[in-house]
């Protein structure tokens, strides 16, 4: 379920927590409600965190679709069919899971860019009745961190148990969220790596002043 739940956005999810630091998760909220529409159950998703990364190393992570896979829970592709200006045409590949069960996932999604600011992914085609959903980027001017948001609205095209649908759901959103929250707060992002260290010139020493 963590990937119809994420949708855009490997090292698998246990892999990033290893390597990474943990962004202030006392500011996780996740909240999950279940809607009629038409006669149908909807669920609509509220989750915001927190991270010490500046809003353009954000964006640019977020925006790096082809490389969701890396961190993404059951993300198994995603591969940019096209750009148009701000809209791009994504098509991803995944697994929903579901107790125990699982099911492979189709989806073509459109994603509209505004960009350092929010992310609306509309469904095009796929194993979803309906899905949309937004992600917002909000400055901290206080740390030079970011607020991240997501908000969406789901119908899924298989039976979920409407006993404990939210709560599973609910579960999902937040391991989704903790994983981008630790990679977006990667430390080895924040540090020159081995290889742009090599990449600089050397230092060449001042001249001894003429005595």
């Amino acid at each position: 379920m963590r990937f119809l739940l994420f949708l855009l956005l490997g090292v698998s999810a246990a892999q990033a927590c290893a390597q990474a630091p943990k962004p202030d998760t006392s500011r996780l909220e996740v909240t999950v409600n279940r809607v009629d529409v038409d006669g149908q159950h909807m669920y609509e998703l509220d989750a915001s965190g927190v991270v010490a990364a500046p809003l353009p190393r954000v964006w640019r992570i977020l925006t790096n679709y082809e490389r969701m896979t890396e961190f993404v829970p059951d993300l198994e592709s995603c591969k940019v069919l096209s750009r148009t200006g701000n809209e791009v045409m994504i098509e991803q590949f995944g697994v929903a899971r579901l107790l125990f069960m699982s099911r492979p996932i189709h989806l073509i999604v459109r994603a509209t860019e505004q960009p350092m600011s929010a992310i609306d992914i509309a469904l095009v085609s796929g194993d979803m009745k309906h899905y949309e959903a937004r992600w917002e980027l909000i400055p901290i001017p206080e740390t030079g961190g970011t607020k991240v948001v997501y908000k969406g609205r789901m119908m899924p095209n298989f039976y979920v148990p409407s006993l404990f649908g939210s709560k599973m759901i609910r579960i999902d959103v937040e391991h989704m969220m903790r994983a981008v929250l630790l990679r977006l707060d990667r430390r080895e992002d924040r540090q020159p790596t081995v290889n742009s260290i090599l990449m600089q010139p050397p230092t060449v020493p001042a001249p001894a002043p003429a005595r």
